[in-house]
Formats: structure tokens, sequence, C-alpha cells
């Protein structure tokens, strides 16, 4: 349904009524994909799948979400991102629980590249739908929206481990369930969002400006989000790892990510105001200057308190730098938002198998000094990507 088809049936939605519908979308991505993940032992172990062969189930959630980024990038540029909100968001919650359902290698591979396309979609509409929020506010509101994922992660990982005792299939297909039913349940309210779906360059192409980003923009932009969703796919599967080899408890172990998730949210939860007050340039180029520095004496000084405060540095300094990059993506459209997004996301897939491989050749402590070393990296260019041009 077009914007113009919207105003005629029906009475705008405030800018507030939009940001709670949103606000709940990126709750929703954040604890399903936690729930996901969290619950990966228990799904491996009922298909009697290796490692190696796990590693294909994800291969194709990976192939399914990139694909899903970049059809979502054309969609929502054609027709608006609200269109990307509903659908998706069902056949995400209708996939994970039918993931429950799979015991052979095949179905989980065929219904875990749905997954990512499910994924990949929403992924892109609630983004896009952001970046157009925003502009209604007209004022930063990109941070508080990502937090809200950060936040749904947090809940998706409590969930799975107090539900721990219970046959994961219980766990997906109730979440699964709720996620489908409350996308089913948002149709209405979605239609009637016109803030979401207003053109994100309308104003400019109003003005007769170009609604582009340059290519090379794009591609840096690109690059910086897979530096820093680096660090956070190191932070998922290599921050209890890292403890467990300075002979920390298990209790310790398994609490680095969720100091790292913790520092996350409350940086997401302030950035916004940051962002208002010094720039999204200068709270970027801070925030990775502390994620380099506290990770990096982190892994230096041998010590699991040390390693605790590292991953809590790496977890608040980058919090605010993905919605940053996002944000800036949104001046270039859908297209380059999704392009960014699957950038960004092969980061946050191939890190750790990287970080895995380095560490076979080093060391653990040598391989995690890659997340530190992009980090700076995003520390000495994020002006060159979201300085205006």
């Amino acid at each position: 349904m077009t914007g113009t088809a919207v105003a005629s049936t029906s009475a705008p939605v405030r800018p507030v009524s939009s940001r709670r519908l949103l606000s709940g979308v990126f709750a929703l991505l954040g604890m399903v994909m936690a729930v996901w993940g969290a619950r990966m032992p228990a799904v491996q172990d009922a298909a009697h799948l290796s490692t190696s062969r796990l590693s294909l189930v994800l291969l194709a959630a990976a192939a399914g979400m990139v694909l899903g980024l970049q059809l979502g990038g054309r969609l929502a540029h054609r027709y608006g991102p609200a269109r990307l909100l509903a659908a998706p968001a069902i056949l995400f919650g209708i996939s994970l629980a039918l993931l429950g359902t799979c015991r052979t290698l095949t179905s989980l591979a065929l219904v875990a590249a749905v997954f990512g396309i499910g994924h990949g979609l929403l992924d892109v509409g609630a983004n896009s739908a952001a970046v157009n929020l925003e502009r209604a506010y007209q004022r930063r509101i990109m941070q508080s929206l990502h937090c809200m994922y950060s936040a749904g992660a947090l809940i998706g990982a409590g969930l799975a481990a107090i539900t721990a005792w219970a046959p994961y299939q219980i766990l997906f297909a109730t979440v699964g369930i709720l996620t489908a039913t409350a996308a089913a349940a948002a149709i209405p309210l979605i239609r009637a969002a016109d803030h979401l779906d207003t053109p994100a360059h309308q104003d400019a192409t109003e003005r007769g400006d170009t609604p582009q980003l340059p290519l090379r923009t794009v591609w840096l932009l690109g690059f910086l989000a897979a530096a820093c969703l680096l660090g956070e796919g190191a932070a998922a599967d290599w921050s209890a790892v890292h403890l467990h080899t300075l002979h920390a408890s298990e209790a310790t172990s398994a609490a680095a990510y969720a100091v790292y998730s913790a520092a996350m949210v409350t940086g997401r939860l302030f950035g916004d105001r940051l962002n208002a007050h010094f720039g999204p340039t200068a709270v970027a180029r801070a925030g990775a200057a502390l994620a380099a520095t506290g990770l990096g004496a982190g892994l230096l000084i041998d010590s699991p308190p040390a390693a605790l405060i590292g991953w809590m540095a790496l977890g608040l300094g980058l919090s605010t730098a993905v919605p940053s990059l996002i944000s800036a993506a949104g001046r270039g459209g859908p297209r380059a938002v999704g392009h960014v997004a699957a950038t960004g996301y092969l980061g946050l897939l191939t890190g750790p198998a990287a970080i895995g491989a380095i560490a076979s050749l080093t060391s653990l402590p040598v391989a995690l000094a890659l997340p530190v070393l992009l980090a700076a990296v995003v520390a000495l260019s994020a002006h060159r990507a979201l300085d205006p041009r």
C-alpha cells in the first residue's frame, strides 16, 4: 500500500506510536536470534551433527540472510520498508518453529536458509524504517531502537538459560509462534504508520538533490560495520573461551558475554543523547578507541578480572558505532542500508572462524588482537564515513 493510499484511508499515526511499533520489531529480532544461537548445541545433538556438518547449517542460514539483505534493499527501495515488517517477521517466526522439528542435515539446512532470508528481509525493513522514523522525529533515535535489539537478545538468552532443562523444540515453537502472531496482529498498525514508510529522500528529491551516497562511502560504511560486528561475533563465540583459558571458573567464563551485552545495552541506552551533544562521529571514534584500548589491555594483563573489563569496554565502546553507520547509510536509501548491513554481517559471520584459524596457528590472545586492530581502524576512519559530504 502506498503512502497516498494510506493517507486516504486512515489518519496518520504519531511518530511515538510508530516508534513503539518499531521498537517491538527490533526486540523480537534480537530475541529470536538469541534463542536460535543459545540452543544451537541442543540442535546439533538432536540431529547428530558433527561440527563440520553444523557449520553447513550455519552457512545456509548465512547465505539466506545475505540474500534477504540484498533482496530487501531492492524491495524497500521500490515499495517502502514497511512492507518488510510483517511478512518477513511471520516467515522468521514460523521458520524458527520449524527448525525445532528438523532432524536431518538436509532439512535443517533448507529451513535455516529460509530462516536467514526472513532475518535479512526483516533487518533491512527495520533499519530502513528506522531511518525514516528518525527523520520524522527530527532528532536521533537510532541508538535507542538498536538498544531494543540488544535488550531483546538479552531476554532471548535468558529464556534459553531458564528453559535449558526443557526440550529446545518447545522454546523454538513458543517463541516462533509468538513472533508470527505478534507480526500478524501488527499489520493494521504497520499499514497506518506513515512515518515508517515515508520515502527516505522525499525532501531531497523535492529539492532536486541527488538521493545517493558516493559508492566509496557506501563501501567504507560497510567495511566499518563489518569491523564492528566482527568484534560482536568475537564476544559471542570467544569471550567465554578466553576467560576459560585464564583458568576462570565456569560461572565467570559464562559471565563474559553477559558483561559485554550489558555494556552494549547501556551504551545504546545513552547513545542518542551522546550523539546529540557531541555528534555521532566524535562518539563513534571515542567509543572505538575505548574498545581497542580496553580489550587490548585485557588481553595483555593475564587475569580474569582484566579480561572481563576488557570485554565490557569492547561492548560499551562499539555500542553506538553500528547504529550510527546505519543512519549514515540511510542517506543513500534502502539499497545502501541493505548493502551496509550485508557487508557488516559478513564480519559477524566470518570473524569468529577467522579468529579460530589464527588461534590454531598462534594463540587465542594473539588471534583476539584482530578485533582490537579493527576497532582501532574504526576509531581512525569513522570520520570519513560519518561526516556529511
